[in-house]
């Protein structure tokens, strides 16, 4: 490297293993096919006329050993080789702009539901930064023990929200149990009673949780 700072814009249709090709560099903007405006779009947000607020709707591996990858692998998954990071380099749902934002606690009213009823969830999130942008606030849940193994996380939905400099506004999720359904050993779509972690972030690799309780009428 010569010290000039330096973009990565990518153009692809497919996640890559750029581990090398972005070491060192200041940022990574991906475009994947943009089409007859990309010289306009990348202009206004390398300049910051543009404040970015996308996400990434896949995964991007370290290498092509993880391959394939993927957020919500079984838990038994990705266990990785010797001497090798397991995560992404780039988790699905991440994305970075030209501000930061600060998530609350997640709070879940009621914290307990019966199996064909609903509840709300609820986050406040802050813009910490200088410049107004948007975040897409996403939920996941996790089912921690079921008849069949479940994903680590599976998203339930998401929610853009545009923030002025230092705003805070409070975003809220209708989950009804029939988001926590799935396909049982005879093929049948259930919702069993049990506990579920559900959590909120910018993306994939969400740390703010609360504990939801479902229970059987």
């Amino acid at each position: 490297m010569t010290g000039t700072p330096t973009v990565v814009l990518l153009i692809n249709g497919r996640p890559l293993s750029v581990g090398d090709a972005i070491s060192g560099v200041r940022a990574v903007l991906e475009g994947f096919y943009l089409g007859q405006e990309t010289g306009t779009a990348v202009a206004d947000v390398l300049f910051g006329d543009a404040n970015p607020g996308g996400r990434l709707p896949i995964t991007f591996p370290r290498n092509v050993g993880q391959l394939p990858a993927y957020y919500y692998q079984k838990p038994t998954a990705k266990r990785g080789f010797l001497f090798s990071d397991a995560t992404p380099l780039f988790p699905f749902g991440f994305g970075l702009s030209y501000t930061t934002f600060r998530y609350g606690d997640v709070r879940i009213n009621p914290p307990r539901m019966a199996a064909d009823t609903r509840t709300e969830v609820a986050v406040d999130v802050t813009n910490t930064g200088d410049r107004a942008g948007d975040e897409v606030v996403q939920l996941y849940v996790h089912d921690r023990v079921a008849s069949v193994t479940r994903p680590v996380r599976e998203l339930k939905g998401f929610e853009r929200v545009t923030l002025a400099p230092g705003e805070t506004k409070t975003i809220r999720f209708t989950l009804v149990a029939n988001a926590l359904a799935f396909l049982d050993r005879g093929m049948r779509r259930v919702v069993e009673p049990g506990t579920f972690d559900v959590m909120v972030g910018g993306s994939s690799a969400a740390g703010k949780s609360a504990v939801l309780e479902v229970v059987a009428r």
